[in-house]
């Protein structure tokens, strides 16, 4: 698929609203700078946590718009459970990475799943 669905806009509005709170762990509020424009951007991410990094899954691939932007400033911010973190030093990297990083019911879900665009992992910093 060369993107997400029609869908996947208006319900993301919805999702970033939820995602990022203590009683959601999975999801995450990823927000990130346009390249081009300058402008803000909030999406909801489903992360995979350890303590130095996020991993988020690809399922639309490393060509969509938030990727490239994260990409190209090479940082941007991920409010996951209630806490800021800065985010840096985007790589991609396999489905064997993200597996020996899950825990529990996410790691059984990731070793059924394909995911043949990868991840891609962000170093993380509290913020203050």
């Amino acid at each position: 698929m060369a993107g997400p669905p029609a869908a996947a806009k208006p319900l993301n509005k919805v999702v970033v609203r939820l995602a990022g709170r203590r009683f959601l762990p999975l999801w995450a509020v990823l927000r990130h700078r346009g390249r081009k424009s300058g402008k803000q951007y909030a999406i909801p991410v489903a992360v995979i946590p350890t303590e130095t990094t996020f991993i988020i899954a690809l399922p639309w691939g490393r060509g969509t718009d938030w990727v490239r932007n994260v990409r190209a400033a090479g940082r941007s911010t991920i409010r996951w459970k209630g806490a800021d973190y800065e985010c840096t030093d985007p790589t991609f990297v396999d489905k064997d990475v993200a597996a020996a990083a899950a825990r529990g019911v996410t790691r059984r879900a990731l070793q059924r799943m394909d995911f043949p665009h990868g991840f891609i992992q962000l170093n993380h910093r509290a913020l203050a």
